[in-house]
C-alpha cells in the first residue's frame, strides 16, 4: 500500500466522522436538546431528528468503506 492510499484512507475516514458529527448535532437540534443559536430553525422540529440520523448513518457507511475499500 503506498503512501498516498493511506493518505486518501486517513481523509476519508476524517470525512465519515465529522458527517457522523453533523448528524448528531441536527439530531440534537432537532430535539431541542442542542437549542443554539437560539434563533435556529431546527430546534424542536422532527425532521431534524430524521435527517439527521440518516447522516449519521452515511457517515458511518463512509467511515466503514474507507476502511473497507481503500487499501
Amino acid at each position: 500500500m503506498g503512501l498516498s492510499m493511506i493518505a486518501l484512507r486517513r481523509i476519508v475516514t476524517l470525512l465519515g466522522v465529522l458527517v457522523v458529527l453533523m448528524g448528531i448535532l441536527w439530531m440534537a437540534q432537532g430535539a431541542g436538546l442542542f437549542p443554539y443559536p437560539a434563533s435556529s430553525f431546527m430546534i424542536n422540529q422532527t425532521p431534524w431528528i430524521i435527517r439527521g440520523g440518516l447522516l449519521a448513518v452515511a457517515g458511518l457507511a463512509v467511515t466503514w468503506a474507507a476502511d473497507r475499500f481503500i487499501r
